[in-house]
C-alpha cells in the first residue's frame, strides 16, 4: 500500500464519520412535543432511539426519535431501562426537515413526570 493510498483511505473514513453525525437532515430552527406510547427503546451504539406510535385526527403514526450514545445518555441520568414498550411518554425533538414521521431528542417527560433531557454533542 502506498502513502497516497493510505491518506485517501483516511480521509474517506473521516469525511464519513463526520456525516453520520451531522444534523443537516433536523430542522434544528424548530422544536416540536409528541406524546406517544412507547413502542421500542433500543439502547445500541452508535445511537439509541425511540418507536412512538402517536395518536392523530388522522390515525395512528409511527415516530422515530434518534438519541445519543447509551455513554452519553447515562451521563444524562438514562439507564437502559427507564422505558419500556407501552410507556406513555412526551418527547421534544428537532424534526426531520422531509416532514417524515421522526427527529433528534431533545427531551422527554417520563411517565412518573420526570423529565430527562438534552442530547450530549457526539
Amino acid at each position: 500500500m502506498n502513502r497516497l493510498s493510505i491518506v485517501l483511505g483516511v480521509a474517506l473514513l473521516s469525511a464519513t464519520l463526520s456525516a453520520h453525525h451531522s444534523p443537516v437532515m433536523f430542522d434544528m430552527t424548530k422544536t416540536q412535543t409528541i406524546e406517544g406510547t412507547v413502542v421500542e427503546f433500543a439502547w445500541t451504539n452508535p445511537h439509541s432511539s425511540i418507536q412512538l406510535d402517536v395518536q392523530t385526527p388522522n390515525g395512528v403514526e409511527r415516530w422515530g426519535v434518534e438519541m445519543g450514545s447509551p455513554n452519553s445518555m447515562v451521563k444524562g441520568g438514562w439507564k437502559s431501562n427507564i422505558i419500556k414498550a407501552g410507556d406513555k411518554v412526551t418527547v421534544a425533538v428537532h424534526p426531520l426537515k422531509s416532514g417524515e414521521h421522526g427527529g433528534i431528542f431533545m427531551s422527554i417527560t417520563l411517565p412518573d413526570g420526570r423529565r430527562l433531557g438534552g442530547r450530549a454533542a457526539e
